[in-house]
């Protein structure tokens, strides 16, 4: 686990006197004031990486600290140690710590995975790779599929000059709208799914709105890759990656585990026990409990039995993995009264928001819908936003997949779909930039990332929109 989380589940200790009696955070009495400290963790991700790079790498968990304590002190000033402590102990026990584990058992178990031998990165074989990616992510999860495919494409590349774009498309395709299929894919389908959302209803109502966006992006990625390719001294030599007489895998053992972490993932979705633990005001689930002890066994399995060849190959190391468990760390506790707020509905200082999403008349706004969720996943933990619209439509599973079935499916693409609009919308985007940079490539900054997915994935929205929404 991180300093950062450390030191909030530190902190959250000294509050537990009085948690058992603390009410859940009413957002309605907040001001808009305290989502300062969530903007100042998105800023300084932002900016500082650009205005100060070698501090950012050197401090940016101390940063993040520091915003964390910048929300959570004058919180308990103000509110009480029973109010924040119960919130702390809420995003730790039932929000970061099973976020993490989870992310930590794909990034170990997809990084013992090493494809043996030398992918030369062409236009088609990269496109290729991304198309596999997209069909992965909706089986074993964006990051799951992230993990497991991002170093051999990198490495297939890593002769070429231009290396950015291939990044930025995998994390467009494979980390993103890949995932909208199945509540495998992304975590919000997945709480859909919990909720009472069929499990092929996904698949059912967003086939072709995915299939339309990861097609229209392998197009117009094939046609920027060929267009680099085709260039004098693209392709330079010597290849660091040498040829090898055919290509395997080492580490092959760890796609069994893959399947065991998609399973225990499933389990904890289907499974209902009556066993609840009541943890300082939050409760937590056999299940849950059952999920999360069972990948950090996969975890500690894939680690042992995984043979050093494969984490050489990878050059695997824990760097991308703790910047991105500090990072989140940082989100997950300033983001608890911008969730407040914005559960607080049309009496929240967001009210204007919710409004947005609804006529006159009080039917939904679908347009609205795939818009407000997908802007505010695109900064926000989309899995919460997800559950926040939901439940402003009304929160009814069978009503939602049958006469509002076009209001859940807006609110579903845009929890999927825009997580890509910036590094923070979804995990693997953040997990992916870490990898590639460790690997050489000189990723775009915040708002470098953010001319990408504004040039191109807004403008394809847009179709989107008019095609299906309006």
């Amino acid at each position: 686990m991180s300093s950062l989380s450390l030191r909030a589940l530190a902190l959250s200790s000294l509050l537990l006197p009085g948690l058992a009696g603390a009410a859940e955070l009413d957002g309605s009495q907040l001001s808009a004031w305290w989502g300062l400290p969530f903007a100042g963790v998105l800023l300084s991700i932002a900016v500082m990486p650009l205005l100060a790079p070698m501090f950012w790498h050197h401090h940016f968990g101390k940063v993040s600290a520091a915003w964390a304590l910048a929300f959570l002190v004058p919180f308990a000033l103000t509110f009480g140690a029973g109010a924040t402590g119960a919130a702390v102990v809420h995003a730790a026990l039932a929000e970061y710590i099973p976020f993490i584990i989870l992310l930590t058992a794909l990034f170990t178990v997809a990084g013992g995975i090493f494809v043996r031998g030398n992918l030369h990165g062409s236009p088609g074989l990269n496109t290729g790779i991304l198309a596999i990616g997209a069909v992965l992510a909706s089986f074993m999860g964006t990051t799951g599929a992230s993990m497991l495919l991002i170093r051999p494409l990198i490495r297939a590349n890593d002769n070429r000059r231009h290396q950015v774009h291939v990044v930025v498309f995998f994390i467009f395709i494979v980390s993103n709208a890949g995932g909208a299929l199945t509540p495998l894919g992304d975590p919000p389908l997945f709480l859909g799914f919990l909720k009472g959302v069929g499990f092929f209803w996904t698949l059912e109502h967003l086939w072709a709105k995915t299939g339309f966006i990861i097609g229209v992006l392998l197009v117009l990625f094939y046609l920027i890759d060929s267009y680099y390719y085709r260039r004098r001294e693209e392709v330079r030599a010597p290849d660091p990656t040498p040829d090898t007489p055919r290509l395997g895998f080492d580490g092959a053992i760890n796609f069994a585990l893959l399947g065991v972490v998609v399973v225990l993932v499933l389990m904890s979705g289907l499974w209902k026990s009556p066993v609840v633990f009541n943890v300082a005001g939050t409760e937590v689930g056999l299940p849950g409990i059952v999920r999360d002890v069972g990948l950090i066994i996969v975890t500690l399995v894939s680690l042992r039995i995984t043979p050093e060849s494969a984490h050489e190959g990878n050059q695997f190391n824990w760097a991308p993995m703790q910047e991105v468990a500090k990072l989140f760390a940082a989100i997950f506790l300033t983001i608890i009264p911008v969730i407040a707020m914005l559960k607080a509905g049309v009496d929240g200082p967001f009210a204007a928001v919710i409004r947005a999403v609804t006529h006159a008349d009080g039917s939904p706004n679908n347009p609205m819908y795939f818009w407000a969720t997908g802007a505010l996943s695109s900064f926000l933990d989309n899995a919460p936003t997800y559950l926040v619209f939901f439940n402003t439509a009304g929160g009814d599973p069978q009503v939602l997949m049958t006469t509002l079935a076009p209001t859940l499916i807006a609110i579903s693409a845009g929890a999927v779909f825009m997580g890509a609009n910036t590094y923070i919308g979804n995990a693997p985007n953040l997990m992916v930039k870490a990898i590639a940079e460790d690997r050489g490539v000189k990723m775009p900054s915040f708002f470098g990332y953010m001319a990408w997915s504004v040039g191109i994935l807004l403008p394809l929205f847009l179709v989107v929109t008019c095609i299906w929404f309006l």
